[in-house]
């Protein structure tokens, strides 16, 4: 027999994971709600703690988009960085990139830190630091790339193929960009690490994290630690992620055009002390996120030009930007990370790496345009005028 045509981005997502439909016919699969399965059944499930029919459609799934061998599902993003982290020991050296998920910062610094992981941070977005892995020699390289929440851009291709000379394991969280606009895996990463509670899943109804892969010593690793430290999602929520991220290629496209397009007028208004959007040319890594993403995802950053006391009264004006710690679903979020997902960062940290009490985080939704774009006015002048 031929090999199949590869198939589109989409056609995967709508077909990939409809598993398990018995004799019923039924177009969607069911939500397989049981903690018990009877010993030597065809499929091999015996206790939905270390596997369940949801968890393996949404891995095929995960993996198709991702473009991997592997996915393993877990119960939330930081579960996913849970697994990860916990297959290291102690003594060993995490390089990480300085801009980091507030979660992440303090997972490292408040839990394995006691176990005696190690942790140096660096900017990088700037090549010159990168002589540091192949100085240091870390047994983990830990990107974000946008980054959250400043949205930088770092060279992913680049930096794994330094970390390629040192047998370093190169993950990325791939959060911010989803597998739709990036495949870290196919740019030389050894790890793509996704909250699926962000554009994944896309409707802000469930938690969920993924780690995809092509390395099955890797992959080995996510199930055991999937099963061992009990890092499985809910049955239903697998459920609603493998049913999210059918729609996921519509949704980026939407988020795409409506932060751009928001993006570019921001840039007009007074009051503003910064704009940040991977794909406004004045972003410093404007020509590696075109190369690098298919296009600049739904997040904006913006600076006011006030103190926390002015961008607080500003999030609190908006009416269709809910003021949330969240992102990516279809509904617009706006969040001031100083006080929400970057406050568990020292100040001093979180001003040395550009997190300004100022600082804003637009999720943009998939709303009309022209609506966002009122609402955000509107809210700036009454605050900055």
């Amino acid at each position: 027999m031929k090999d199949e045509a590869p198939r589109g981005f989409s056609t995967q997502a709508v077909h990939t994971g409809r598993g398990f439909t018995g004799h019923t016919g039924a177009v969607m699969p069911p939500v397989y709600l049981t903690s018990t399965f009877e010993r030597g059944n065809a499929d091999g499930f015996d206790y939905t703690r270390s596997g369940n029919p949801n968890f393996r459609l949404l891995d095929e799934s995960v993996a198709a988009l991702e473009g991997t061998r592997f996915a393993t599902c877990f119960a939330s993003g930081v579960s996913a960085i849970t697994a990860v982290v916990s297959t290291l020991k102690s003594g060993d050296l995490v390089l990480a990139e300085e801009n980091v998920y507030g979660c992440t910062y303090r997972m490292f610094d408040k839990v394995f830190a006691k176990f005696g992981l190690q942790v140096r941070y660096l900017d990088l977005s700037r090549s010159e630091n990168w002589t540091e892995i192949r100085r240091s020699r870390p047994a983990l390289l830990w990107l974000e790339s946008p980054t959250n929440p400043l949205l930088k851009i770092v060279d992913i291709a680049g930096l794994a193929a330094v970390a390629a000379e040192t047998g370093t394991t190169v993950l990325v969280d791939n959060t911010f960009a989803s597998p739709y606009l990036q495949r870290p895996i196919a740019l030389g990463a050894t790890l793509s690490l996704s909250s699926t509670t962000k554009y994944i899943n896309g409707h802000s109804d469930c938690l969920g994290g993924t780690v995809a892969t092509n390395d099955p010593v890797w992959h080995e690793r996510m199930v055991f630690a999937q099963k061992a430290l009990g890092l499985q999602p809910s049955p239903f929520d697998a459920w609603l992620t493998t049913r999210g991220q059918r729609t996921l290629a519509l949704r980026m496209e939407q988020h795409c055009s409506n932060a751009l397009a928001l993006a570019q007028w921001l840039e007009t208004r007074k009051g503003l002390r910064r704009v940040r959007y991977p794909f406004l040319p004045s972003h410093p890594q404007y020509e590696l996120a075109r190369r690098q993403m298919k296009a600049g995802s739904g997040l904006i950053v913006a600076e006011l030009d006030c103190a926390v006391d002015g961008a607080l009264e500003f999030c609190r004006q908006l009416r269709l930007f809910t003021l949330a710690e969240s992102l990516g679903g279809v509904e617009s979020l706006i969040c001031h990370p100083a006080s929400m997902t970057h406050a568990s960062v020292p100040p001093d940290v979180r001003r040395q790496v550009g997190i300004s009490d100022g600082l804003l985080r637009f999720s943009v939704g998939i709303e009309d345009e022209a609506d966002l774009r009122q609402d955000i006015d509107e809210a700036l002048k009454k605050v900055v005028g």
